[in-house]
């Protein structure tokens, strides 16, 4: 989910405490202070955010993504008139890319949906990590992106991990590394967030830049809205029956 800044009172107090003096838990909870607080993440049932995704040199495509708990996704991407839809209604993840030349949709493969079912968690990892059985350890700090940072590292259920970067001055993150096991090859990756800006009382990134390590290309979203508590029905997020 998203976010909101800390002042400069909140600054002092940081440079005046020891960095041994902040536990995980701590930066946590404040991490979650600065997004809006815990209440106002949860009290989120359904989001929808529309922008643009570059898909190549100069490209741009008109993307939305719809989220509902308590883990269903929707992302739709429009190009050359044709919609590609990837969804995940918390059982069964789906696709339709008509760009491929079929016209129905069909069942994911099982790599896709392990990362449409992270996708589908509204407030991510970080949240809540002991209930949904992941692991979570302090690495100290180190710039990313030019800011001074908590290095924080999570170890998901799957043994996947996440290692976010968040800027001891305001608590929102910078920086995400990922390590993905497909089919037994590990892939690394990382994404940068920016651009956080309030939304409900929340505070919500608008730059998404993601691309995996050592390769040229990457993936840059930038939104333009999101709405919060839109309706949004669960038949959205189901795969349509396909017609014989």
């Amino acid at each position: 989910m998203f976010r909101k800044l800390l002042g400069v009172v909140a600054l002092t107090v940081l440079v005046a405490v020891p960095a041994a003096a902040q536990t995980v838990d701590d930066v946590l909870a404040k991490n979650a202070d600065a997004k809006g607080g815990l209440a106002r993440m949860k009290a989120v049932k359904t989001m929808r955010a529309t922008g643009k995704v570059t898909i190549g040199p100069g490209m741009e495509a008109p993307i939305t993504l719809d989220q509902k708990r308590p883990n269903m996704v929707r992302v739709e991407v429009t190009v050359q008139g044709l919609t590609i839809i990837q969804a995940y209604d918390g059982a069964v993840g789906w696709m339709l890319n008509p760009m491929s030349g079929r016209k129905d949709p069909e069942p994911m493969p099982s790599e896709m949906v392990k990362n449409m079912e992270e996708q589908a968690d509204m407030d991510g990892p970080l949240v809540d990590y002991k209930d949904k059985g992941n692991k979570v350890e302090l690495l100290g700090k180190e710039k990313a992106e030019g800011a001074d940072c908590y290095k924080v590292k999570v170890t998901l259920k799957s043994g996947d991990t996440r290692t976010y970067y968040i800027d001891v001055e305001n608590y929102l993150e910078v920086k995400v590394e990922s390590r993905t096991t497909v089919r037994g090859t590990e892939t690394e990756s990382d994404t940068i967030i920016s651009a956080w800006k309030e939304v409900g009382g929340l505070m919500m990134p608008f730059s998404i830049d993601a691309g995996q390590k050592g390769a040229p290309a990457r993936q840059k979203i930038t939104l333009e809205k999101i709405e919060v508590n839109p309706a949004l029905d669960d038949a959205r997020f189901k795969m349509p029956d396909i017609k014989k």
